[in-house]
């Protein structure tokens, strides 16, 4: 019985603390580690000439901040440039984990307006999927040199994974 009682209360704390670090997430500029966080707020909101169509500066930042307008939930995300166009992408759309964890591309397919952030400077983007199959290709070469894995071009026009690329709003 004290094993039984041990092993509920071991659940609930770790229950207990999974909820208050996702609520804590919640208040953060910018989430932490893959939870995410509220709206991004923190650094200058660019005006004037921004990069638009030359990303080509963030092509070695490994992460960006990424937020949806609605919700104005924030999350860290890998950033991809080719052709000096930004892009970001979202792997496992049909697997049942990557339905029930990752809902925040469903919901910028329907309303793509977003901010991101960037080195501590915050863009406002609007998120438009792409189903280019030469684009596919080229950010599959482009994942695989920078983060040493590569999303199959293959997969990505089977909707396995999502693309979109951030333009101006």
């Amino acid at each position: 019985m004290r094993i039984l009682r041990a092993l509920g209360f071991a659940v609930g704390s770790l229950l207990a603390l999974g909820l208050a670090l996702t609520l804590a997430a919640r208040l953060t500029d910018g989430g932490f580690a893959v939870l995410p966080g509220g709206p991004l707020e923190s650094g200058e909101l660019a005006s004037g000439p921004e990069p638009g169509g030359d990303w080509s500066f963030a092509r070695d930042i490994r992460e960006m901040t990424f937020q949806l307008v609605e919700p104005a939930q924030s999350r860290t995300v890998w950033l991809l440039v080719h052709d000096g166009r930004l892009f970001v992408a979202s792997g496992y759309m049909k697997s049942p984990i990557g339905r029930l964890w990752k809902r925040w591309p469903a919901k910028a397919e329907r309303d793509g307006r977003s901010v991101i952030r960037i080195e501590g400077k915050r863009y406002e983007r609007r998120a438009v999927r792409i189903h280019e199959r030469s684009v596919f290709e080229a950010l599959s070469a482009e994942t695989e040199r920078k983060y040493g894995v590569a999303i199959s071009a293959d997969d990505t026009v089977a909707g396995e994974t999502w693309v979109f690329e951030l333009l101006p709003r």
